[in-house]
This record gives structure tokens, C-alpha cells and sequence, in this order.
């Protein structure tokens, strides 16, 4: 990490007009392939839970090195959270999963993105179906107030390979339930569905086939997705995005954004750096 510049070394980052420098205040390495990070949070940034930013480091000549990152942390909290893969030759990550507490990092001034609340009509179910870390946006909206002011039950999923990668679990099973201060608020309202597509599980298999048999139904003990109540989010790779989609679709959902709210919204921003 000596090509990056850190916290520790004595030249501070010198930031490009578009990005806060930030402090790591937290890291924490999951698996060989993921891992997640906090930064202090300048008052001036604003956001909606579920938006993304530009995360990243500043190279050796001087310019940013950044990509999309959906903020993990709730709109309310004073620091950011975000949630990454490892890629061991990506131009980012490589040197991104390196960092410590106290190293700087470059967050983007301008969230978006069309993970809100404000992109779906009004209803009685919300749906967060994520796989990978593509569950960061629902993290954020997970311990967000005003989704459990605008709707009756939240419903969060999360797919991926291995048991070893249901990544806040706890949090997710436990722990909000259970918070001093959104535990009344959270408690009674959401319910959290973890599969694992590639080792034996409770819960096993793809996302998309659980929902075309019918089987996340049935073990979370609702009726299939109906557009008259139930709003959906997506967040994950481009083909479970499309195929995701297409089962909304063919159920006669349509797509929302903050424009023109509809009966789901779904995050095309990211991309393996």
C-alpha cells in the first residue's frame, strides 16, 4: 500500500473537487473475497438510504481511482458503511482491501441512484432481493425508519455461494430486532431470508428459482408477489437482475423511478473493480 496515500504517511490526500477525504474508522475482512468498511462522514454529504457514491483512492499521479459503491449505513448515521468484493487484479479493489484504520479514502460528493423509496408506489410489502454484495443498499434501508413507516412487512433476501458469505447474518436475524432504539420500530416488521447456491443449506438455491417454484413463498408463509400490494427492490449481478426482472414483468409489475414510481426499481450501477 505504499503507492497509496495513507493517513499515516505525512503528505495528506489532496482531494479532487468532486470527493470528500475520508478516515477509515473501521474494516472488517469477512472472507478471502469480501469485506467491508467504515468512514467518518462529512456533515455536508446528504443522501437517501439506499443510494450509491464514487469510493476510492487517490493513484500515484495524482487522479482518482473510484467506482460505485450502493452506502451500507443508514441516511441518518453519522459514519459510512460500505460492503465490497476482493478482486485480486482489479485496478481498485486490489488495493482497496488493503486499507486500515486511519488510511484515507475518496468519497464522491454526489449520491444517486434509484434504490429508494421515493422510486415505488405506495404498499403493504417491500421486497429488498439481493444477491452478493448487492445486499449493501438493503442494509442501509434495513435500519432506516421510514421503511417501516411506509409499509407493514419487510421482507429481506440475500443469495450467494457459500454459508460463509451470509455476511450480517446476525445483524439481519438478531441484532435489529433487538436494538435499544429501532428494535420496537424494526422487531415486528422485518423478516430476513438467506440462501446459499452452492453448499447445503436451510434455505438453498438460486434466487429466481425459489421464487419461479414458489418455495420462498411458502417458507416465509406469504402469497407470491402481487403488484396490487407488494413493492420490489433489486440489487445484484447483471443476470439475476434481468431475470428478476422478467418474472416482475411477467407478473404485470412495472418499473419505478423517482420520476415516475412504480411497482419495483432495481440498481444497474455496479460493476467488479
Amino acid at each position: 500500500m505504499n503507492d497509496i496515500s495513507l493517513a499515516t504517511e505525512p503528505a495528506q490526500v489532496k482531494a479532487p473537487a468532486a470527493f470528500f477525504v475520508e478516515k477509515v474508522t473501521w474494516v472488517q475482512h469477512w472472507t478471502d473475497s469480501l469485506f467491508s468498511f467504515r468512514t467518518t462522514r462529512d456533515p455536508a454529504l446528504r443522501f437517501s438510504s439506499g443510494q450509491f457514491v464514487m469510493v476510492g483512492l487517490v493513484k500515484e499521479d495524482g487522479k482518482p481511482l473510484v467506482r460505485a459503491y450502493s452506502i451500507a449505513s443508514p441516511a441518518w448515521c453519522e459514519e459510512l458503511e460500505f460492503y465490497s468484493i476482493k478482486v485480486s487484479d482489479g485496478p481498485l479493489t486490489s488495493r482497496l482491501q488493503k486499507i486500515k484504520v486511519g488510511d484515507e479514502v475518496l468519497i464522491g460528493r454526489k449520491p444517486t441512484g434509484t434504490l429508494v423509496l421515493d422510486g415505488l408506489k405506495p404498499g403493504k410489502r417491500l421486497w429488498m432481493l439481493g444477491t452478493g454484495t448487492g445486499l449493501a443498499p438493503w442494509l442501509s434501508l434495513a435500519r432506516d425508519p421510514d421503511v417501516y413507516e411506509r409499509f407493514d412487512e419487510v421482507i429481506v433476501t440475500h443469495t450467494v455461494r457459500e454459508v460463509a458469505d451470509l455476511n450480517y447474518r446476525e445483524l439481519l436475524d438478531h441484532e435489529l430486532a433487538h436494538d435499544e432504539i429501532l428494535g420496537e420500530l424494526i422487531g415486528p416488521k422485518l423478516r430476513y431470508y438467506p440462501t446459499v447456491t452452492r453448499e447445503p443449506f436451510k434455505t438453498q438455491g438460486r434466487i429466481t428459482e425459489l421464487i419461479a417454484s414458489g418455495q420462498l413463498f411458502k417458507d416465509l408463509g406469504v402469497p407470491p408477489f402481487d403488484p396490487a400490494i407488494d413493492r420490489v427492490m433489486l440489487c445484484g449481478g447483471p443476470s439475476v437482475l434481468a431475470d428478476l426482472k422478467q418474472q416482475l414483468i411477467d407478473r404485470g409489475y412495472q418499473e419505478g423511478s423517482i420520476a415516475s414510481p412504480g411497482d419495483f426499481v432495481l440498481e444497474r450501477a455496479f460493476v467488479e473493480t
